[in-house]
């Protein structure tokens, strides 16, 4: 195999997740060229892959005809020798039917394994036939080194509102160790009401923090994570990448299956969640109003899954 197209997940916790699919990929196949495809976040990622030989940004959903653009795209970009899509949308399919390539496989959802990461890698060990060799996720940036241990705070979740804990609870846990770590708060562009929230509570008691929401790139992003000490994080992107450098996490449930996409063989992972009779939803909003998914998970829980989690870490 020489060339390869590869169409990303959409999400940027999921295109983390598609990491150990890749990267079974890549050990079957050393010297193959990956065309990336797929979403700006996603495919930065990737960006300085060792086997990326071009990104690709998907830009269809702002053109005025989706399908026609996605069609030119697919026939511009050459032949390859296989094409896979971890996506499994109409859009998607109806892209690679424009694609140059000999092999083309799309992700069955209904694919049976017990994590996302797993379900990925199955589809695409089972497509190329090849032996999965790999079961771990694996980005490739360098973990950035900070003077001091170091809090990451992720209040965001792009999915919906559904899936955040609270800012003030954030605050609350970020305060009661302020005085062991120096605190970073993360975000997204969209997330800065959120961000700021915690920031002014945090100003207000007299914490250092680090606010960087919306201010640091795909790459910035993984390097700053990779780098801390511990992160308490919603089920999101950012948990995932986390995930991938072992970085201990206390992470925070609600609506979505923490067993489909919990912190994947992140051992310093600590999940908490409530046993709710609505849950899991899988909605973007609460629809019942109340939120006690999130709501009832007490700062308190994750002050004492922090104290477990330094204690077992020895941080």
């Amino acid at each position: 195999m020489n060339r390869a197209f590869i169409e990303l997940p959409t999400w940027l916790g999921d295109a983390v997740m598609a990491s150990c699919a890749i990267e079974n990929l890549v050990r079957a196949n050393p010297n193959v060229k990956i065309t990336f495809f797929g979403a700006f976040a996603a495919t930065k990622l990737y960006e300085n892959h060792p086997n990326c030989e071009k990104i690709v940004i998907d830009e269809s959903k702002k053109a005025k005809f989706r399908l026609l653009n996605l069609a030119s795209s697919m026939r511009n970009l050459g032949e390859f020798d296989v094409a896979i899509s971890f996506r499994g949308s109409f859009a998607s399919k109806f892209g690679l039917k424009f694609l140059k390539s000999k092999r083309k496989f799309s992700f069955d959802k209904k694919i049976a394994a017990h994590h996302q990461a797993q379900k990925y890698a199955k589809f695409a060990c089972q497509a190329l036939k090849i032996e999965q060799n790999f079961d771990d996720l694996r980005l490739n940036f360098e973990p950035k080194k900070f003077e001091n241990k170091t809090l990451g705070l992720n209040p965001g979740a792009n999915y919906g509102s559904a899936k955040r804990w609270y800012p003030e609870y954030f605050a609350e846990v970020a305060i009661e160790f302020k005085d062991e770590f120096e605190i970073l708060i993360f975000g997204g562009q969209n997330e800065s009401e959120i961000c700021g929230k915690i920031a002014e509570i945090l100003a207000q008691n007299g914490v250092k923090f680090t606010n960087l929401c919306g201010k640091t790139s795909v790459k910035e992003l993984c390097e700053n994570i990779a780098g801390l000490n511990l992160f308490i994080t919603n089920d999101s992107g950012p948990m995932h990448i986390a995930a991938a450098y072992k970085v201990p996490t206390i992470a925070l449930f609600g609506p979505t299956k923490f067993d489909e996409t919990s912190p994947y063989k992140n051992q310093n992972a600590k999940i908490l969640h409530l046993n709710l009779e609505c849950m899991p939803c899988m909605k973007r909003v609460c629809p019942l109003g109340h939120h006690a998914c999130m709501k009832n998970l007490t700062p308190k829980m994750a002050i004492d899954a922090v104290k477990s989690t330094l204690a077992k870490n020895s941080l």
